[in-house]
């Protein structure tokens, strides 16, 4: 059966009736900050700098094409690791233009300039300072000290030919005021983009609805062409549908880390970003390579990937559930892999290269037994499916393939014995 293009007689989509999902102008773009804004997690260890070169190539097969190659003011290890970072894109030719992440102070920028001088690449200044009240109250910072520190770190880097975006933290807690008097300074500067950061995991998408348009607004009011970016974090939960948002509002880029790794309860995940764009069509990308993104995020880090995580959890195309195995199993019969991936599942498993497993536990079926056994290379007999299915139901999990396996081979060698013979008079000493 082909391919529906999301509109077909088995799927009412709800997503997109009436007006659908608002269309775009340009193409989504993506800068993943796994490399510094995901190590600030404190459960993380700083990957050494072979995995964090697989990453890079990982972010180049999904169609990243900028990365965060972390904070040059962290220290000497950070900044080695930068040029190496930059070094490798050069070297592999990756369609991956790196950035690094710099307070608006002289010491850090400069700190950029001398590794981009070094490596022969312009590397994007993302100069930050907090925006908010609470911040200005805590550091006692005047907005004019404010205006000064964004304005003499942007003048700097420009002077020295690197492209800057201006981010502010804490956008999404800041004034309009205050957020319209540092963006417009850092444009006169010569920023070419602004960044929204979320940076406590504030906002709903109600607040982003509000917030892009009034800085798109604002750019248009200073005439210059300026990308704006979204960077979101996750306190509340709702990192990826407010990136989702900020991305149908008008944000020309966002920022995402591979599994939301990031300060206190992380960051927007990309893998599972790049998953729903995919489903709503802003992106067409090959997805195949993204199982190898997040498991290289997880061994890198040391963050281990939960059972329940979307998509790439253990459990995420697994069932052991009579109902759910049957209906998959009857749209197998029909020899349609399109609708056996989407009969239980919102999300493909075949879009990011894997595919639905059913397997045998207390909630299971005898349809489950027996496509188990089909799988397995072994033959549905009566008596093995009926064993089977007997020791399912009186566990208390979902039983492993060697469980299963080792009662069914046991089935199979009692019959293939035999039953015993009979004792007689004659046979006796």
């Amino acid at each position: 059966m082909a391919e529906r293009n999301g509109v077909n007689q088995y799927i009412y989509d709800w997503n997109i009736a009436g007006t659908g999902y608002p269309p775009r102008a340009t193409a989504v773009e993506f800068n993943d900050e796994t490399l510094r804004d995901g190590l600030q997690s404190p459960s993380v260890r700083d990957p050494p700098i072979g995995k964090k070169i697989e990453l890079l190539h990982s972010m180049g097969q999904l169609g990243i094409r900028a990365a965060d190659l972390g904070l040059p003011g962290a220290g000497p290890r950070a900044r080695a690791d930068i040029v190496e970072l930059c070094r490798e894109i050069q070297r592999s030719n990756l369609p991956i233009v790196p950035n690094c992440a710099v307070r608006t102070t002289t010491s850090d920028v400069t700190a950029l300039i001398e590794i981009a001088d070094l490596v022969g690449m312009p590397i994007e200044a993302c100069t930050f300072i907090g925006s908010s009240p609470i911040r200005q109250y805590a550091e006692e910072w005047s907005l004019d000290h404010m205006l000064k520190l964004s304005e003499d770190a942007v003048a700097l880097a420009v002077a020295h030919g690197l492209p800057v975006t201006f981010v502010t933290e804490d956008t999404t807690r800041a004034t309009p005021d205050t957020i319209r008097r540092l963006y417009k300074a850092a444009i006169e500067a010569g920023a070419r983009r602004v960044c929204i950061t979320d940076t406590v995991g504030h906002i709903t998408p109600r607040g982003v609805r509000n917030l892009i348009p009034y800085i798109r607004q604002l750019i248009q009011e200073t005439g210059e062409d300026i990308g704006i970016d979204w960077h979101g974090h996750n306190d509340r939960g709702l990192a990826v549908i407010n990136t989702i948002t900020a991305i149908t509002s008008g944000a020309d880029r966002v920022h995402a880390t591979a599994l939301g790794v990031g300060e206190r309860v992380g960051n927007c995940s990309m893998d599972q970003l790049l998953v729903n764009l995919r489903l709503m069509g802003y992106i067409d990308s090959d997805l195949s390579p993204l199982r190898k993104y997040v498991d290289t995020a997880s061994e890198a880090t040391g963050v281990p990937i939960p059972a329940n995580y979307p998509v790439f959890g253990a459990d995420a195309f697994r069932t052991a559930t009579g109902v759910h195995a049957a209906a998959i199993i009857k749209a197998k019969k029909k020899d349609d892999g399109w609708l056996a991936d989407r009969i239980y599942s919102g999300v493909p498993a075949a879009m990011v290269g894997m595919r639905q497993r059913i397997e045998v536990g207390f909630m299971s079926g005898v349809s489950n037994v027996v496509y188990w056994l089909i799988e397995h290379g072994i033959e549905p007999e009566e008596d093995v499916v009926a064993e089977v299915f007997r020791a399912a139901k009186e566990g208390d999990r979902v039983m492993t393939d060697d469980e299963v396996e080792q009662i069914a081979r046991l089935v199979m060698s009692s019959r293939a014995l035999g039953p015993p013979t009979p004792s007689t008079p004659g046979n006796r000493k």
